[in-house]
């Protein structure tokens, strides 16, 4: 993943409208998206959407720049609270999550796209979040394994890997009117990765 450049607050038409070209991104490609087709969706003129944003461009930097401040907000606050290896995943988990619940869209387009856009000046902050994110699991993992938390015999950034891909691949089946909500799924979700699938003894 998923550290990314502030953004003003936006006003409740230009809300709708990225929650609308954040659904459609996901679902066709940013790159087969063009600007009509958002209109279309969101029940208005082309050049009426070009009021609230110059470019399909400058829509998704700040589809992504939201849910980029968002999702550090809350690891930010995780990572200060000065919890054990075990806690802080847990918390991480559980924060991550609820980032899919308010984000889904978001996510998903952030995952298809982000290695075409990381070359761009505009989007130099998604690899900068991308480093920052590596460097808050892998030194979580690291530290539980000094500890005697983690299995000191796991290679740390294979687990790194692991868990990244296991909690953010959910955002392609996730829906916020599924039989779970966040927590609930990363609650079982730390149950297998940290005790297991099998019946303990």
């Amino acid at each position: 993943m998923p550290t990314s450049k502030l953004t003003s607050k936006p006003t409740s038409k230009k809300t709708e409208l990225l929650a609308t070209a954040a659904r459609v991104f996901a679902e066709h490609g940013y790159r087969a998206t063009t600007v009509r087709r958002i209109a279309d969706e969101a029940g208005m003129l082309a050049g009426s959407l070009y009021y609230h944003f110059d470019s399909k461009e400058s829509m998704l930097d700040e589809i992504l720049s939201a849910f980029l401040d968002e999702l550090w907000a809350g690891y930010d606050a995780v990572l200060a609270a000065g919890l054990g290896p075990r806690e802080t995943v847990e918390a991480l988990v559980t924060e991550s999550f609820r980032e899919i619940d308010r984000h889904r869209h978001a996510v998903a387009v952030y995952q298809k796209e982000w290695r075409h856009l990381v070359g761009s000046p505009r989007f130099g902050y998604l690899a900068a979040s991308q480093r920052k994110f590596e460097q808050a699991w892998l030194g979580t993992l690291e530290r539980g394994a000094a500890e005697g938390v983690f299995r000191a015999d796991l290679d740390p950034r294979l687990a790194y890997r692991f868990l990244r891909d296991t909690v953010w691949v959910a955002a392609s089946w996730y829906r916020p009117d599924g039989e779970h909500g966040p927590e609930e799924i990363a609650r079982q979700y730390l149950s297998m990765v940290l005790d297991g699938l099998a019946v303990q003894p």
